[in-house]
């Protein structure tokens, strides 16, 4: 693992909440689309999506890694569940997450252009 990168948080109505995240955060937005708006919070992502559905999961936090094959795999091995297999987002940019036994959601995120300002 190496480190939080992202979190999501889902919504029911995009543009309200965008409205208010810009206001609590002091940020606009840098990328605004109707299926994702996201924040840039001093290097690291916070995203806004729409509800899409009714999975009770409102918040999930992305852990970037360097193979993310490898380590929905490796979780897997270790007893946890499918929640999303990996997928594309756009571009090389990866997501997937796994329940723990305890039916935590740990979210990860391949993410080659996440770079730390300096």
């Amino acid at each position: 693992m190496l480190g939080l990168r992202t979190t999501i948080y889902k919504v029911s109505d995009l543009s309200a909440a965008k409205s208010w995240y810009a206001k609590a955060f002091q940020n606009e937005p840098y990328f605004d689309e109707p299926f994702y708006v996201g924040f840039n919070i001093q290097g690291y992502e916070l995203g806004l999506l729409p509800e899409v559905d009714k999975k009770g999961d409102n918040v999930l936090s992305y852990w970037g890694v360097s193979n993310i094959q490898e380590t929905y795999d490796q979780l897997l091995a270790l007893g946890a569940t499918e929640h999303e297999a990996p997928n594309s987002v756009g571009g090389d940019l990866m997501v997937a997450s796994v329940k723990d036994p305890w039916n935590n959601i740990i979210g990860f995120i391949y993410n080659p252009y996440f770079k730390l300002p300096e």
